[in-house]
């Protein structure tokens, strides 16, 4: 790349024109968009917004996951230079409208307020016609933007990547909590059990409220590839979902997360997981827990990037009319 070229390709983030495109900035300067995607608020002809959700007051152990979106964003700008390996030429910065819708903005201190103001965020988002990827912030989000999608798609289906089922009994339905988000999804109807599964459970709950659970020493012993294939004939067509806590990840690969748990899912078995459930119906997803302060070197940030552009990937990949080569 030319000086010249240099000068014009400065901050993409802020100048660039079209919505497509890769960009050859340097990594380590400039804004630091999803993907050196156009931070803007309009959503006319945008086919997918990244948004970030700082948001980590329903923990239960270590906080730091509010800094998540903005480590995300800035480990992002390592894979804006090329298209993303495995998807057979698909590549969601060439071939889809992404936008990054920059962050909920909610009052920190007024924590009740927080699941409406989440839900009417997301919600204009769809009702611009636009799906939506948010970067978390605790697991907690993943409630209240369930309540938008359902409006619009009724009962969804839930394919959720994590350590913790969050499934565990909670009937008080103002109480915020990252542990119980699921069973309150669940009693409210905005999940079909029966069209959902968990991947990479390891700790007790003795009661999944009927979720397919696929726990981690199965994905471990019978492999990624076979569990893939499961959580396609679960969910089947059926408007989907995906949620990956970063935590379904063994600590040794994500280790800045509010509740690690050993013996979880390496970074390629998610990576091949990830990409095997293409064709499934997703209309929606998010990545949560990501601490930047517990995450030395940044590998918890660049697991995080990849999984949000993998789920660019899935969305996308359908809405191409492709399909899959073994069906």
């Amino acid at each position: 790349m030319s000086l010249e070229d240099a000068k014009n390709q400065v901050d993409q983030a802020f100048t660039r024109e079209s919505l497509r495109g890769l960009s050859s900035e340097n990594a380590f300067g400039g804004a630091t968009s999803f993907l050196r995607r156009r931070y803007t608020k309009d959503l006319d002809g945008v086919d997918i917004a990244i948004t970030g959700v700082p948001f980590d007051q329903a923990v239960t152990n270590r906080p730091g996951t509010r800094l998540g979106p903005r480590a995300v964003r800035e480990a992002s700008t390592l894979q804006a230079f090329d298209a993303p390996y495995g998807w057979d030429g698909f590549d969601p910065m060439n071939d889809l409208d992404v936008v990054d819708y920059g962050d909920l903005a909610f009052d920190y201190a007024n924590i009740p307020e927080f699941p409406k103001a989440l839900t009417a965020h997301i919600k204009k988002i769809l009702d611009a016609g636009a799906a939506s990827i948010a970067i978390g912030g605790d697991h907690y989000i993943s409630f209240p933007i369930l309540r938008a999608y359902a409006e619009k798609f009724g009962p969804l289906s839930l394919v959720q990547f994590d350590a913790h089922t969050d499934t565990w009994p909670d009937d008080n339905m103002d109480r915020i909590d990252h542990g119980t988000m699921f069973y309150k999804a669940v009693k409210e109807g905005l999940v079909d059990p029966k069209r959902s599964v968990q991947v990479g459970i390891r700790t007790v709950n003795e009661d999944p409220l009927g979720v397919t659970i696929i726990d981690a020493r199965e994905v471990h012993e019978k492999g990624p590839a076979a569990a893939a294939k499961r959580v396609r004939e679960i969910v089947g067509d059926h408007p989907t979902y995906v949620t990956f806590d970063i935590d379904a990840l063994d600590p040794g690969f994500a280790p800045g997360t509010g509740t690690p748990v050993w013996g979880g899912l390496t970074s390629g078995q998610a990576a091949i997981l990830l990409r095997d459930i293409a064709g499934i119906n997703m209309v929606g997803g998010d990545v949560v827990e990501v601490s930047p302060p517990f995450d030395a070197g940044g590998a918890t940030a660049v697991a995080g990037a990849h999984v949000v552009t993998e789920l660019l990937c899935l969305w996308g990949w359908t809405r191409r009319g492709r399909g899959r080569d073994d069906e």
